[in-house]
């Protein structure tokens, strides 16, 4: 099966099946797939060919979801860069895989316009929105997108592929230098996508609301999963507009809700809204960085009837692990145990395999693994390495854990974040789960900073919620009561908000 195939079999078997809602409209299955067959005919035409990459440069909207599948369907591979990235990385970008066409909208204009000045790669661009400039603002072949779903040539048009083809370059947030291009091809897509609707048991009357930017893979698997199934998918812009979220899950009886830290540390100061009935929500997903277990807590109250889904993940493999609900009580500060179709196990620095409660770098094996970095060999040898028994090659995540005596796994902290304070190795995770049980914090963040004594001592930024009012000795009090001593901060830092990534995750190198 191919990822495009998803959409044409629910196109197929539902066809009048609302397929997707957005803030301007409804769309059914055959008007999404047919949408997405006059881009493909477009693109062919203009003598796009197979393995061309074409980037998509806009918000969450039909048009970034009919776009991805009609590069799908002409055999090429679609990379949908995050909305808010600026002119000078999306130059990057486009020139790091060489992106022969750029889909966007009017919003994006000045940017795009700047970003393309220097692409010589780039000859096609498409517009959605109106008043489309003419050819001589970009000096290359431009199109209005209006005009393209204007056309007649809906029919399904004839591709060659086969799932060993790249389907999609996904883009590292590049927090520690240049992005890197993480190449998935339509079976590493279409087995992340098997195992995780398998044990979110995803149906065709689910209603998945999605406020995740698509260049997020966690965003844009709640697409590709939904049509997977022949469910309906929901996407908004933002969250940033928290009332207006709960409206929609409400009005709309969302079924699935993924969310990150982040949403979670903003729904869990809506008090008022445990009021209101969500017997309809049947999951909460969470990935992109654990929740710490006082929010699992207070989650499961505000939500009573829902599971939540703990779960852990890399864009190099999309998915590694996920708790079972009813695990949430006996194990709430563990990912769960490797999804279906996927190995994990847990090895020293010499690369053997390690025992439980043993902390060590976590292996991935599964067809869900990328296929590599783009044109960086180098950076892919680092990740990617031969799997000693059975001639594969696995991935590396370079994030420590630990597994318990059943297999469950335990994440410790990146590779690179561990603190050596005082001899002692500290894991940030460990110190801000503890911040987090204090009443009145809403973020936490742990880094060590340089300390002549100590080699590292260890520094907390902490965001308080509204209204409180808490000092550095009463977070301090707290830790050392929870706390081993080498473990409790030297620094407690008061901040209103923490830099956070496009994807919604704590941006410690910005601290």
């Amino acid at each position: 099966m191919l990822v495009n195939n998803f959409l044409e079999e629910s196109a197929r078997k539902y066809p009048d099946k609302i397929a997707l809602i957005t803030p301007d409209g409804r769309y059914t299955y055959r008007e999404i797939d047919e949408m997405a067959n006059k881009i493909t005919h477009s693109l062919l035409t203009e003598g796009l060919v197979k393995g061309e990459r074409v980037a998509i440069f806009m918000d969450n909207s039909v048009e970034v979801v009919v776009s991805l599948f009609g590069v799908l369907k002409t055999g090429g591979i679609f990379l949908i860069v995050n909305p808010t990235t600026k002119s000078e990385k999306l130059t990057y970008i486009l020139n790091n895989c060489r992106v022969s066409v750029v889909i966007s909208s009017m919003p994006k204009l000045s940017v795009l316009k700047e970003a393309t000045c220097d692409t010589p790669s780039v000859k096609i661009i498409y517009l959605a929105g109106d008043n489309i400039p003419s050819r001589e603002v970009f000096a290359k072949k431009t199109f209005p997108l209006r005009e393209i779903f204007s056309c007649n040539n809906g029919h399904k048009p004839n591709s060659h592929m086969i799932d060993l083809d790249l389907a999609t370059i996904i883009y590292t947030s590049g927090s520690t230098g240049n992005p890197k291009g993480v190449m998935m091809t339509h079976l590493n897509m279409v087995s992340a996508a098997n195992s995780i609707t398998q044990y979110l048991e995803n149906t065709p009357s689910d209603i998945i609301l999605n406020v995740l930017p698509l260049s997020f893979d966690y965003g844009l698997y709640q697409v590709l999963m939904g049509f997977k199934v022949g469910a309906t998918v929901i996407i908004e812009k933002t969250f940033l507009y928290p009332y207006k979220v709960i409206d929609t899950i409400l009005k709309e009886k969302v079924t699935g809700f993924p969310i990150v830290p982040t949403i979670s540390a903003i729904l869990l100061q809506m008090e008022d809204i445990k009021r209101q009935d969500f017997a309809h929500l049947r999951y909460i997903s969470n990935t992109a960085a654990a929740l710490p277990v006082i929010h699992i807590q207070k989650l499961r109250e505000f939500f009573p009837k829902t599971k939540l889904y703990s779960m852990y993940g890399l864009t190099e493999c999309k998915r590694v692990s996920y708790l079972p609900p009813e695990q949430l009580d006996i194990r709430p500060t563990s990912v769960g145990k490797g999804m279906p179709n996927t190995e994990v196990y847990i090895v020293d620095e010499d690369g053997k395999k390690v025992g439980p409660g043993v902390i060590g770098e976590l292996v991935v094996r599964g067809s869900n693994v990328m296929r590599g970095y783009w044109e960086m060999p180098n950076e892919t040898t680092k990740k990617l390495k031969p799997c000693p028994n059975s001639g594969d090659t696995v991935l590396h995540s370079g994030d420590l854990f630990k597994m318990d005596e059943d297999g469950y796994l335990y994440f410790i902290a990146r590779k690179d974040d561990i603190i050596k304070s005082r001899g002692e190795k500290v894991s940030p995770k460990e110190v801000e789960n503890i911040l987090y049980e204090i009443d009145g914090v809403v973020e936490a963040a742990v880094v060590g900073v340089k300390d002549e004594v100590l080699g590292e001592a260890i520094k907390a930024y902490v965001v308080l919620k509204e209204g409180i009012t808490l000092t550095e000795k009463d977070i301090l009090r707290f830790c050392s009561r929870h706390l081993e001593e080498f473990m409790v901060p030297k620094y407690i830092e008061f901040s209103k908000e923490l830099p956070k990534t496009s994807t919604g995750k704590i941006k410690k190198t910005d601290l």
